[in-house]
């Protein structure tokens, strides 16, 4: 491609909502364009880019036995209410009314539609298993959408589905899908990791996220140095500190002027944090976003509450709760702003973490204004409706596998596999006949990536200070030709002709031919990023010219076949 003819415009200045790396250089290379929050299109450049790690993509799926199709964007409110997702999945679905009123949504994922389709079609045993995989734009209403293709309201994913006999036919899938994802990343230039994930709004009982380690992923992501332990802070399961074996001392109430605070109370009473015992208090909500109750949970005083484990605990959707308001709440159930405790609280859901059962002679508001309860004592002075792990791993809490301190990082969610089971083919009435002719439920698996979210992952992990650095297989091009003076003949001479010798060999290349200072074409050189450049400048009489790739800081005089010959070499290699 020459630039001469290309339609491309980078800029100079960082535009101004552009906070991290991938935001910044993807729109000052002219890859992406803002339309509106949270909704960008692809320019030349970056939709080659895109298009690469689809092709990638395709070939795993392909390799493991999926077969694509394309499924409208467009899905019936009917398919959502029968799975039982229309309310559950919160304001993130994207709900409109064609002019008769009939309701839809834009899918922001497909296990309904391809449910529906599978339950159609399938008839026997025999026609299992099957895996149908598509690439499609997808879309969720972002509350705050941010950092570019991070998080947006339209995306590019591809979504995959598998159908089995059983649950042993629903792991073997999930082991192929688990491998075809790490070739997919892995060709794709990524470091990353699979963690163990929580499933969220789409369900199932288990699930791996596939993250790229990066210091800006929304993600966070413990593991352990000593085992295979990893999940992302969501998923990570805790262990419970040993019961305390002292003798239970009698409950006393005990005055803290002032103290709503745990380190407040613990430096008033000289006691260590972990003997408090913290409330935070709730309020949850029905399908029609009507107050449904209360919801008090205690953890100990050191830990932090783990939200999504208390929504599992609850049985609800994240967004059916919310931290309540302490004046309305008191009077319904007789809690007192920062000295709440589990002692007399009433008319609401007491949710208790499983540690604080063998905490012994605790301490813990009296729901009285400036008063605390010591020698409080689980089963003796109080009890929970709930009892489960809900607090959080924390950096340095000892693994739950081998006991081995924790550590946490951070990274980029880019994919995403879930076991199903029979959640939506039961709820969808998705059978088969086996060999007695007897009805059987299809085992389900889904697989997620988000196509656009790995190309700004892949420019997260791949830049320096001037500009993108892209992996040989998903660069737009993979050889930038840099013509110094476009008018010099010989300059001109020697650049088409390195231009159509590497073209006829299968290469991608772009050809700067463009009338600029060669200030701007260096400039743009690195800030596009093509692995390799060459630069036919003033050697261009002795038939020499400058190689450079662009993840190293040496560059080289070579003659213009060395040149061709170690680009394809590399091309070929890396391809």
């Amino acid at each position: 491609m020459r630039m001469s003819k290309m339609h491309m415009k980078t800029l100079r200045e960082v535009p101004a909502e552009a906070e991290i790396p991938s935001h910044i250089l993807l729109l000052r290379a002219g890859m992406i364009r803002k339309l509106v929050s949270g909704v960008y299109g692809f320019m030349p450049m970056g939709w080659r880019s895109l298009r690469k790690i689809e092709e990638i993509i395709r070939q795993e799926m392909d390799a493991a036995g999926g077969q694509e199709i394309h499924m409208s964007a467009i899905q019936p409110a009917e398919l959502w209410q029968e799975s039982g997702r229309w309310n559950d999945y919160g304001p993130e679905l994207w709900r409109l009314q064609d002019r008769n009123g009939r309701e839809f949504c834009l899918g922001p994922t497909h296990e309904e539609i391809f449910t529906d389709l599978i339950r159609s079609d399938v008839t026997s045993y025999r026609q299992l298993p099957v895996n149908l995989y598509q690439i499609q734009t997808k879309y969720r209403d972002e509350a705050r959408p941010r950092f570019g293709l991070m998080r947006s309201r339209e995306f590019i994913m591809k979504d995959a589905y598998s159908f089995d006999l059983n649950e042993e036919g629903l792991d073997e899938s999930y082991r192929q899908m688990y491998e075809a994802y790490e070739k997919i990343y892995t060709r794709c230039g990524l470091t990353f990791r699979p963690v163990e994930a929580d499933s969220g709004a789409i369900g199932g009982s288990n699930s791996h996220e596939f993250t790229a380690l990066s210091e800006v992923g929304e993600s966070e992501i413990a593991y352990c140095t000593h085992c295979d332990m990893a999940a992302t802070s969501e998923r990570a399961a805790c262990t419970d500190d040993p019961a305390g074996e002292e003798a239970m001392l009698p409950m006393e109430e005990v005055e803290t002027p002032g103290t709503k605070t745990i380190d407040a109370v613990c430096d008033y009473l000289h006691l260590d944090k972990k003997k408090s015992i913290k409330a935070l208090l709730f309020v949850t909500y029905d399908e029609e976003g009507q107050e449904n109750g209360y919801v008090a949970a205690f953890v100990r005083g050191d830990r932090e509450l783990n939200m999504v484990k208390l929504c599992h605990a609850l049985s609800i959707p994240e967004h059916a709760i919310a931290f309540a308001e302490e004046e309305k709440m008191a009077a319904a159930t007789g809690c007192v702003g920062g000295f709440t405790g589990p002692v007399g609280l009433h008319d609401c859901t007491i949710v208790v973490d499983s540690e604080l059962k063998g905490l012994k002679n605790g301490c813990a508001g009296a729901c009285k204004a400036d008063h605390h309860l010591i020698n409080v004592n689980y089963g003796r002075d109080y009890e929970g409706d709930i009892i489960a792990d809900i607090k959080l791993l924390q950096e340095g809490d000892p693994c739950p596998c081998c006991g081995s301190p924790i550590k946490y990082t951070r990274g980029i969610e880019v994919g995403q596999v879930f076991k199903l089971g029979t959640k939506y083919s039961k709820a969808m009435g998705a059978t088969y006949k086996d060999e007695n002719q007897k009805d059987q439920l299809i085992w389900m698996g889904c697989y997620g990536i988000g196509v656009s979210r790995t190309l700004a992952a892949i420019v997260e992990q791949h830049h320096d200070d001037a500009g993108i650095i892209w992996p040989v297989s998903v660069a737009p091009y993979h050889v930038i030709i840099t013509l110094m003076k476009e008018k010099d003949a010989v300059q001109a001479a020697l650049a088409e002709k390195i231009y159509q010798a590497l073209t006829a060999a299968g290469a991608e290349v772009l050809l700067d031919d463009r009338r600029e200072r060669p200030g701007v074409k260096f400039k743009d050189a690195e800030l596009l990023g093509m692995p390799i450049q060459i630069t036919v400048g003033r050697d261009a009489a002795d038939g020499r010219v400058e190689y450079k790739l662009r993840r190293e800081k040496d560059k080289s005089i070579k003659t213009a076949q060395e040149a061709v010959d170690e680009a394809l070499a590399l091309i070929e290699a890396e391809r």
